[in-house]
């Protein structure tokens, strides 16, 4: 219920204006959101690859209904991109240690499919000249099969474009069999988006066991899984695969959200596993920030000891 709630809450404007107004909200935020420049992004990355983390960014801002909104949201990346590519860390451009997560909405997939393939392909450009790869953040269901059809062709000139399946989704089982072959990038996450009954698991067991049925399934397969989550007994499940299929630490990783449990990040990293922070920035932070507090009950206790503390 808390969950669904929330879920709603992220796309009401009401909602919206008195998260973003109340005062104890900015410091929340900024416990998971980066900033709002590339500035702000580029500082973070070197902070955490400095550590031995590596790190994907999300320009914040989806749902975009006009194209001349997409082609701002294009050339960000094209710009954030270029910033990767051109600051060194230790000898290396840091693309090599961050890549980028890409929200189709933001780009033109409301106004036109055709529209956002064109565009994520200019942002592909961008990102192999400075040496790093796309990722295709899942959404909404329903953009699920447009989202899949437009890795599938963003892949026949990009093959190492990421792709997502959300394991509250009935259908995620199927989507990891379909990915799971070799050079495929596949970010398995729980899902943060509301969606219908007949469609989704909602309550946290069958999401769990859908995600531990997808983990099985990519971690057999021949391609790169991506495991987001952050849940103690999802990450030993993954542990235990990776011994009963013999990969190595480097074929696979698991990514965590900034500011969730970043001494687990560093413990996991320390062990020798690769460990990828996904790193939302941009003003644009509200349904993001709202999605956070619906995925993790700890998320939503923080804000609301921030509340009392400021009472």
């Amino acid at each position: 219920m808390l969950r669904q709630a929330l879920l709603a809450a992220s796309r009401s404007g009401g909602a919206r204006r008195v998260v973003e107004t109340a005062p104890f909200t900015r410091d929340v935020v900024r416990r998971f959101i980066a900033g709002e420049t590339i500035e702000d992004a580029a500082r973070v990355t070197e902070e955490l690859t400095t550590e031995g983390l590596l790190v994907t960014l999300d320009v914040l801002g989806e749902d975009t209904t006009d194209r001349e909104r997409a082609e701002a949201n294009v050339q960000h990346y094209i710009d954030l991109l270029r910033r990767l590519g051109d600051t060194r860390l230790e000898g290396a451009p840091l693309g090599t240690r961050a890549e980028v997560s890409l929200k189709l909405s933001a780009i033109g997939q409301t106004v036109d499919e055709a529209l956002a393939l064109d565009n994520a392909r200019r942002v592909s450009t961008a990102a192999r000249s400075a040496g790093t790869t796309v990722t295709l953040d899942m959404e909404d269901h329903t953009t699920v099969d447009s989202t899949l059809r437009t890795v599938h062709e963003l892949r026949r000139d990009f093959p190492d474009t990421g792709a997502v399946v959300q394991a509250y989704l009935r259908r995620a089982e199927e989507h990891c069999a379909e990915l799971a072959y070799e050079g495929s990038r596949v970010r398995l996450c729980k899902g943060a988006y509301a969606a219908p009954e007949p469609i989704a698991f909602t309550g946290k067991e069958d999401i769990d066991k859908s995600f531990v049925r997808c983990m099985k399934v990519l971690m057999a397969g021949k391609g790169y899984p991506m495991l987001a989550t952050h849940d103690p007994r999802l990450i030993d499940i993954a542990g235990a695969l990776a011994v009963l299929h013999g990969r190595d630490a480097d074929t696979f990783e698991y990514q965590m959200l900034y500011g969730v449990r970043p001494q687990e990040q560093r413990r996991l990293a320390g062990q020798g596993a690769v460990v990828r922070v996904y790193v939302a920035y941009g003003r644009e932070w509200y349904a993001y920030f709202m999605r956070r507090l619906a995925e993790r009950p700890a998320n939503l206790r923080l804000v609301m000891r921030s509340v009392t503390g400021r009472s």
